[in-house]
C-alpha cells in the first residue's frame, strides 16, 4: 500500500516538504506556527506501530522540529502531542505556544475559534519555515 494523506489533514494543512520519515505539514489555524509532523506509511495510526528504527527517526525528526520552533520563534513553550480522535492517521502535532495566545495556559484543542491564516499569510509562513527546515539534515521541501 502506498502512503496517501488523510483527506481532513490535506485540507487543513500546506505541504512545507519532507524529513526522512515523515511528511511536514503547517496547519491553516491561526495559532503560533503548528507544524505537523506525518510518518509516510500507508495505514499507520499509532507511534508503537512502527518498527522501532523508525520510532526512534520519528523522535529525532520531531525533536528537531521541536528546536527549530523554539528557537526561531522564541516560543515559551513547544505542546508536542499525538491524539488522532478525529483522524485516525499518525500524526504528531508540533504547537508553538505562547504566553499570549489565545488558548494559554490550556490545550489548543477546544480553546480556539478556529480562525485560520488567510492564504497569503499561510504562504509567507510556509516559505519562512522552509527556510528555517532546511538546516535539518534530510529535509527536501515541497515544490
Amino acid at each position: 500500500m502506498q502512503f496517501t494523506l488523510h483527506p481532513r489533514l490535506a485540507a487543513d494543512t500546506t505541504i512545507i516538504g519532507n524529513l526522512p520519515l515523515c511528511q511536514v505539514l503547517l496547519s491553516k489555524e491561526a495559532l503560533g506556527p503548528w507544524l505537523i509532523l506525518v510518518p509516510r506509511k500507508a495505514d499507520l495510526r499509532e507511534i508503537h506501530h512502527l518498527p522501532e528504527t523508525e520510532q526512534l527517526q520519528l523522535i529525532k525528526e520531531s525533536s528537531a522540529v521541536a528546536a527549530v520552533l523554539e528557537k526561531d520563534y522564541q516560543a515559551d513553550k513547544i505542546n508536542v502531542g499525538a491524539l488522532g480522535n478525529l483522524v485516525p492517521q499518525l500524526h504528531v502535532h508540533h504547537i508553538a505556544r505562547f504566553k499570549d495566545d489565545v488558548a494559554w495556559p490550556g490545550p489548543v484543542w477546544g480553546n480556539t475559534d478556529g480562525t485560520q491564516r488567510d492564504d497569503t499569510l499561510q504562504q509567507a509562513l510556509t516559505e519562512e519555515l522552509r527556510a528555517e527546515l532546511s538546516h535539518i539534515d534530510g529535509f527536501i521541501a515541497a515544490k
